[in-house]
């Protein structure tokens, strides 16, 4: 199985034609007050404009306000959303779009529970950091503590970066990765290098765990 590739935080169009070209499958841009990749929605229909067709743009939310929402859904057109923060499945709905739930794996979390709470999300993203964090942060997780049979594509985030990034693909088998800082010289400026490496150390991975 092929593991899809999510690039998160991006907020330079050079970025984003980069990651287009080196063949990821998402780009998430950031509109959560509280992270340090926060776009407006002016910036973000720069970066908009430079997605290769196949790409999907995801918007990132942490309890925003609705008419935010509204705005980023109706100007941006993302092809998903994604909830960082306490939104009730009914909030995240609403909007019919496909969207991912974070799962914030730190510290002691019902992950299952939960991810039940949101049976009509298309998916979700285990990430490593704490509950009320936006993400982004770099914090891996036991990856030991993934309960198995989550019935739905999920995203491993939390820490990766080219030097991980194949033991946990071969050790979690995710159905895909979301990177941010681990391609990173500086919050939101990627590495062209890294970004790279990284996506080089995935296929590495899917050929090892296809053989």
């Amino acid at each position: 199985m092929r593991t899809r590739i999510k690039f998160c935080g991006l907020t330079r169009p050079g970025d984003v034609r980069l990651a287009c070209e080196l063949g990821v499958d998402a780009v998430g841009l950031v509109f959560a007050e509280a992270s340090p990749r926060r776009l407006t929605l002016e910036q973000a229909m720069a970066l908009r404009v430079a997605v290769s067709p196949f790409v999907s743009v995801v918007a990132l939310f942490m309890d925003n306000p609705p008419a935010e929402i509204e705005r980023v859904v109706r100007t941006l057109k993302p092809q998903v959303l994604q909830f960082h923060g306490d939104e009730h499945e009914v909030e995240c709905r609403r909007w019919g779009l496909p969207f991912f739930k974070v799962v914030p794996m730190a510290g002691e979390v019902d992950a299952r529970g939960l991810a039940a709470r949101y049976p009509s999300a298309a998916g979700l993203v285990l990430d490593g950091h704490a509950a009320g964090q936006p993400g982004g942060g770099g914090r891996s997780f036991d990856w030991s503590r993934i309960p198995g049979e989550l019935a739905r594509p999920w995203l491993l985030a939390g820490g990766l970066d080219a030097g991980n990034v194949g033991r946990a693909i071969r050790v979690a088998r995710p159905w895909g990765v979301d990177v941010s800082s681990g391609i990173e010289s500086a919050p939101g400026v990627k590495d062209g290098e890294k970004m790279r490496r990284f996506v080089e150390e995935v296929r590495r991975a899917d050929d090892t765990t296809a053989g």
